[in-house]
Formats: C-alpha cells, sequence, structure tokens
C-alpha cells in the first residue's frame, strides 16, 4: 500500500553526480582540468605546480593576485601556523 502511494506521488531520487558536475566551476587554462567551486588556492597552486611547473595565475588567472594572498592566509590561520 505504502508503496503504491509514494509511486503516485512521482518522487525521484535526486542524483548528487549532477550537483558536483555542476558545481565544477574552475578551470584549468592549461589542461582544461575542471574543479569545484570550493577549491582553495593551496589545491590550485598545487596543480599548477605540479602538472605544469608554472605559477597560479599562469593556470587560472581569473585568480588575482590580491585573492590568493588573501585566501593563503586564511588558512594559514585555520590550520594553526601564522
Amino acid at each position: 500500500m505504502k508503496r503504491e502511494r509514494n509511486a503516485k506521488a512521482g518522487t525521484e531520487a535526486k542524483s548528487q553526480l549532477k550537483i558536483n558536475v555542476a558545481s565544477k566551476t574552475i578551470q584549468c587554462k592549461v589542461c582544461f582540468q575542471t574543479f569545484m567551486c570550493t577549491s582553495k588556492v593551496p589545491e590550485l597552486t598545487l596543480h599548477a605546480d605540479n602538472k605544469h611547473s608554472k605559477s597560479l595565475l599562469e593556470c587560472f588567472p581569473e585568480y588575482k593576485e590580491n585573492e590568493a594572498k588573501s585566501d593563503n592566509k586564511t588558512n594559514a590561520k585555520v590550520s594553526g601556523k601564522k
């Protein structure tokens, strides 16, 4: 009985995969790899250094130096480093 009622309601399972794909808004301009919008500067810098031996701004020109510096300070405070 309950299954029949739920089937009539037309509820579908929501896929997290579609949401994850839509949130990949940061893209490397060298290799076009995408990153989630919540990615921080250290992760992007690591990609630029290891994959391309380039700076953050060469791979991700949409990041300004001021944003990169402020994100690094924020991450240092969170991790307990000064």
